[in-house]
């Protein structure tokens, strides 16, 4: 019997992360692969990278619009959250799918997630049981946990949390992080290749700098963007690669300025609104040195044999490497840390590539585990797992 799965996607990050295992699913001839794009994936601000996914090969089955305002107020964003689920309700009517694959802790997943489970499509979740106090996604990633019914957690610590969370342990399933087996496994550009791509003329070394609003922090984002780009001034002999932040609410002063940063500074200062997955992981490989608050900096970057520097409290109670740096958002603060990430002693601690978020095999476990879900329809409702005492 075949068996449709629809795989959401709303950003640049999460269809990088997702697109292996499309492929593969793509391949199983028992499964129907649906596509089901919404948010930053159809906006020209931030590169309209639904083209990405047709570019590599995919038919997007469905696009879910959300409100593009220039407004990037929690108001606004609340709204575009609910155009989401009113949007994905119609097309899961639409295509009828036997399962849904959500990654991470958008605001706008947990309104795919929940138009799923009112038409009683079963959840597949992939990187529950983390933790990221310094943003209101903490919430939303569990607020999915409960909502899903199979789980593929990156670490065991993360696992026994989402168990703890009162989901059956023989529904969660450690499967390693999906980025780390991107890291090693998909063929990326060269670093000339990367600077001829995106038309980087110096020999100066490489950092990529990627940072979002930590939507927790009371203080202006752009602020505390304003502190790091101060801190970037100290290391002239960077050439900086600048990534656009999520839309996420208070996001647009960071944006603006990124684009006034690069403006100012055209010879050692490259801004980007997605450089997708190849060329991202060209950039983190290339790097001496990845700079922000992105999860990447703590999930995958380590993989790539490259110090992170990992600001603020947006990624706080995540686990974490030691070639990853703490620092807090003060320009002091930052520019030690990345003084400390170029070191020697930095850099050859991280060219060893130890990372709590690698395990072998982890696709294949991943479409395993995929597979015996959807082949086992439909399930019984789910019931709270009480953990003996």
């Amino acid at each position: 019997m075949t068996r449709s799965i629809c795989i959401a996607t709303s950003t640049r990050a999460d269809w990088g992360l997702l697109k292996p295992l499309a492929c593969a699913l793509r391949q199983n001839p028992a499964i129907n692969l649906l596509i089901l794009a919404t948010n930053m994936h159809l906006l020209p601000r931030y590169g309209h990278t639904i083209d990405e996914i047709i570019a590599d090969g995919f038919t997007v089955d469905a696009t879910v619009a959300m409100d593009d305002s220039a407004d990037d107020s929690a108001e606004t964003r609340a709204q575009a959250m609910a155009q989401c689920l009113a949007g994905t309700a119609r097309e899961l009517a639409r295509l009828q799918p036997d399962a849904i694959v959500i990654l991470g802790d958008r605001y706008e997943m947990l309104a795919v997630a929940s138009a799923a489970t009112l038409m009683r499509v079963p959840i597949i979740h992939i990187a529950g049981g983390e933790i990221t106090l310094g943003a209101f996604d903490d919430a939303i990633r569990h607020a999915i946990t409960k909502l899903a019914s199979l789980h593929l957690t990156a670490t065991e610590p993360y696992r026994q949390r989402v168990i703890q969370m009162g989901e059956a342990p023989d529904t969660v399933i450690c499967t390693g992080a999906i980025g780390v087996w991107n890291v090693f496994q998909q063929p990326i550009p060269s670093e000339a290749e990367l600077r001829c791509e995106l038309q980087i003329t110096s020999s100066d070394d490489l950092a990529v700098v990627t940072y979002h609003p930590a939507t927790c922090d009371n203080t202006n984002p752009a602020e505390r963007f304003k502190a790091l780009l101060d801190a970037l001034d100290r290391f002239p002999q960077l050439h900086y690669i600048i990534t656009y932040p999520n839309n996420d609410p208070r996001s647009m002063g960071i944006i603006d300025l990124i684009e006034h940063y690069a403006e100012a500074n055209p010879q050692r200062v490259t801004a980007i609104k997605s450089l997708g997955m190849r060329r991202y992981l060209a950039a983190i490989s290339a790097a001496k040195v990845v700079i922000g608050n992105s999860s990447s900096g703590l999930v995958e970057v380590p993989s790539a044999g490259t110090p992170t520097v990992d600001i603020g409290i947006r990624q706080q109670g995540r686990l974490a490497g030691e070639s990853v740096i703490h620092c807090s958002e003060t320009t002091a603060d930052i520019a030690a840390a990345i003084d400390l990430a170029l070191s020697p002693q930095m850099q050859a601690l991280a060219a060893q590539r130890i990372n709590p978020y690698a395990k072998d095999n982890t696709l294949q476990i991943m479409v395993d585990a995929v597979l015996n879900f959807v082949g086992s329809l439909p399930h019984n409702p789910k019931k709270f797992y009480d953990i003996p005492l």
